[in-house]
């Protein structure tokens, strides 16, 4: 399963820091400034100066670690993959199946799109502000989340822990598990009353494996 990248790298965001470590600290430092802004005014009406100042950097400072206002909103999307891949990708000890890995990695999934559900509602209403090139390589990664999902369904389908099932109807459960973290991020004011997070995670699951489970 390859990752959907330029090269063997994410697009590249131009930046004159030479240290790896401190771009990453500070790049996130921007990206959840970022947020708060855009969740606030939108994207159109925060400027890179204000920006900047809810960073706690100059905007000379921030001009060193981004270009633009649509760097900024492309280092969300990332920020966003790169955590949720970090969480289902993490394999259970003890050559775990498949159906005990996938109940894994949906509670990873579900929690990091609890977590950063301000940043995913964001990118969903504002991926269309996005250059061309920046919104095709977000769009991959999402398939990519997808696509982890299936290939977990395949080895729990190979070592008959998971029902079998055909290609077309494995991609189509793992595009409705990637949606399950959708409904809690957009249906949260109204799940809530009803469920806590683990609730509505065991619930789903409990879902998911009397369909899927063998």
């Amino acid at each position: 399963m390859e990752r959907p990248q330029a090269g063997n790298h994410w697009r590249e965001i131009p930046t004159e820091v030479k240290d790896p470590s401190l771009v990453t600290v500070r790049r996130r430092q921007i990206v959840d400034a970022a947020v708060k802004l855009f969740v606030q005014k939108g994207f159109h009406k925060t400027t890179t100066r204000e920006i900047a100042k809810t960073s706690g950097f100059s905007i000379g400072t921030l001009y060193e670690y981004v270009k633009s206002k649509e760097d900024v909103l492309y280092l969300v999307c990332e920020a966003i993959h790169q955590e949720m891949e970090e969480k289902i990708t993490q394999r259970p000890q003890n050559q775990a199946k498949g159906a005990v890995e996938l109940k894994e990695a949906v509670r990873g999934y579900l929690r990091v799109c609890d977590q950063m559900s301000d940043h995913i509602l964001l990118i969903y209403q504002e991926t269309k502000s996005l250059p061309f090139e920046s919104m095709r390589f977000v769009l991959s990664h999402d398939e990519y989340i997808t696509e982890i999902f299936a290939e977990i369904l395949r080895r729990g389908v190979e070592d008959k822990s998971l029902r079998p099932l055909s290609e077309s109807k494995m991609m189509l459960s793992a595009h409705n598990i990637v949606v399950l973290g959708h409904m809690w991020t957009f249906r949260r004011w109204s799940l809530q009353k009803r469920f806590s997070l683990d609730q509505y995670i065991e619930c789903q699951l409990e879902f998911l494996l009397k369909e899927l489970a063998s």
